[in-house]
């Protein structure tokens, strides 16, 4: 690629038939999301009005009351976690992550506790309290476990098949008035999910703006209540500065973000302060909100994705020890191809498949997650394959197990 060549990195190009990891870019952005990002790279515009404007947009399409822009899902979390931790005392806010002497617990189920984004709840001073016993965890495991020290409850979206229900959760909130924080980061698509957790009463949703969104990998989405998202904006970055510290009279926050009449005084020290979202990335990924839930495009780009991958049936059915199934990866998310290898038949097993593809040229990179090795399937997920590259793929897949 000649970026890379013109600035001298010694890196190659990689195609990524895994889907939308973080660990291979994200997903790839429509040319209208680069074209936004790179308009809006040319004005200035205060980014607290910004937020706020972007707030009312992110509201429109989720149905939340609030909705607020960070870089990234996790930092939408450590933005909920804080949130929940200080509500608008601006004390605490000043303090974090220090909470020692306020209610700093989040419940989670116990079999959730390796989830790789767990840590960004501590980072804002929460410590979590595991609940239950894994398959076994019922939202009775919750209502005991909460205290006065509990300050809201962490559910994970795509995990353990929801067990306990989230709806079952969400009802224990209302019902004890603790927050739900639902970490749906590839959550989306289904395009439904954007609307579907807040209509069931979750009060913070955190989403990746660079998985199924497809808009800039470092993007995130946080949207629910009101005071919530506002004292998420608190916690991240002091919304109303010019330069340096201001004065409580001086401080002139967008009333539609935050009801400065609710504070007793400017909250200076925000823990979230080293996450700050471009200008670019807020653009770049309302941008892509809107054109994901253009229901009539959205159609029809995951016909085309589901056409994308045929060529690839097409070259490798028949093949011994290979069974190719047509499915979603997430359910009802991009179109894919799930392959079951018969190690037996075929001489090779998923990791040397693997291996195999990765060490060729380009590199390849296919989704096998630990569970579907165990059972010899590995995943082609279509979100951001091309033509060119779908036919590589194709062929090398096919003389991976023939020799040809």
């Amino acid at each position: 690629m000649e970026i890379f060549e013109r600035l001298g990195l010694d890196i190659k190009p990689i195609i990524n038939a895994a889907g939308q990891l973080t660990m291979y870019g994200g997903a790839t952005m429509p040319q209208e999301v680069v074209d936004a990002m790179s308009e809006v790279a040319h004005t200035a515009v205060r980014v607290d009005e910004l937020q706020a404007a972007a707030s009312k947009f992110i509201a429109k399409i989720t149905g939340a009351e609030a909705g607020y822009v960070t870089c990234g899902c996790a930092a939408a979390l450590m933005a909920a976690s804080a949130a929940c931790l200080t509500g608008y005392n601006v004390d605490s806010i000043n303090r974090l992550p220090d909470t020692s002497g306020i209610p700093n617990e989040i419940l989670m189920v116990a079999s959730q506790r390796n989830v790789g984004y767990t840590p960004v709840l501590c980072a804002a001073g929460a410590k979590i309290v595991y609940v239950g016993m894994g398959q076994q965890t019922l939202v009775e495991d919750f209502e005991h476990a909460i205290t006065n020290r509990t300050v809201a409850i962490f559910y994970y979206y795509g995990l353990d098949d929801g067990i306990p229900p989230l709806e079952e959760v969400v009802q224990l909130g209302k019902k004890c008035n603790i927050p739900i924080i639902l970490d749906a980061a590839n959550g989306v698509p289904p395009v439904e999910n954007l609307r579907k957790f807040i209509s069931m009463g979750v009060d913070l949703v955190a989403i990746s703006g660079g998985k199924g969104i497809r808009g800039p990998q470092a993007s995130g989405l946080l949207f629910g209540r009101r005071d919530l998202i506002a004292a998420a904006s608190l916690n991240y970055f002091t919304p109303g500065f010019a330069s340096g510290l201001v004065t409580y009279e001086q401080w002139a926050p967008p009333p539609s973000l935050v009801p400065k009449e609710k504070m007793r005084d400017v909250p200076n020290l925000p823990v979230g302060r080293g996450l700050k979202v471009s200008k670019e990335a807020v653009i770049g990924l309302l941008t892509a909100l809107q054109i994901r839930t253009d229901e009539e495009r959205n159609a029809k780009e995951m016909e085309r994705l589901r056409s994308l991958l045929e060529p690839i049936v097409a070259r490798c059915e028949g093949i011994p020890g290979l069974q190719i199934g047509r499915g979603e990866f997430p359910a009802r998310g991009f179109p894919t191809l799930d392959i079951t290898v018969d190690t037996l038949k075929t001489g090779m097993s998923i990791d040397q498949l693997m291996q195999k593809m990765k060490g060729g040229e380009p590199p390849i990179y296919f989704l096998a997650l630990q569970p579907q090795i165990l059972k010899g399937k590995f995943i082609i997920n279509s979100c951001n394959l091309n033509e060119e590259q779908v036919s590589i793929v194709a062929d090398r897949l096919y003389a991976a197990f023939t020799g040809q």
